[in-house]
């Protein structure tokens, strides 16, 4: 019996390492006054969920000036394609 709860011990710590080494973007949007400047971006974030990777992307934009309007939306590498063009220079720069 032990060696099976092992086994599954093992499995479940393995299954949560590869869930938290999942890539994650976020899809953004962004400005800064005097002038009035706004852009659209895509970053990488360290977590899938939308709450955290709202804090984590205003932390990253305001340490160069710009503010964070909103996150659109949180998604794997299979989106990354399809918002390169609308990001064009903000395209994973943050």
């Amino acid at each position: 019996m032990k060696p099976i709860l092992s086994s599954l011990a093992v499995a479940a710590l393995i299954s949560l390492g590869t869930a938290a080494s999942a890539e994650c973007y976020a899809d953004y949007k962004a400005k800064q006054d005097n002038p009035l400047r706004l852009h659209y971006g895509v970053m990488q974030v360290s977590a899938c969920d939308k709450g955290q990777a709202q804090q984590e992307a205003s932390k990253r934009l305001s340490a160069s000036g710009w503010t964070l309007l909103n996150v659109m939306s949180v998604f794997g590498p299979e989106g990354l394609d399809k918002r390169k063009a609308n990001a064009g220079q903000f395209y994973l720069r943050y």
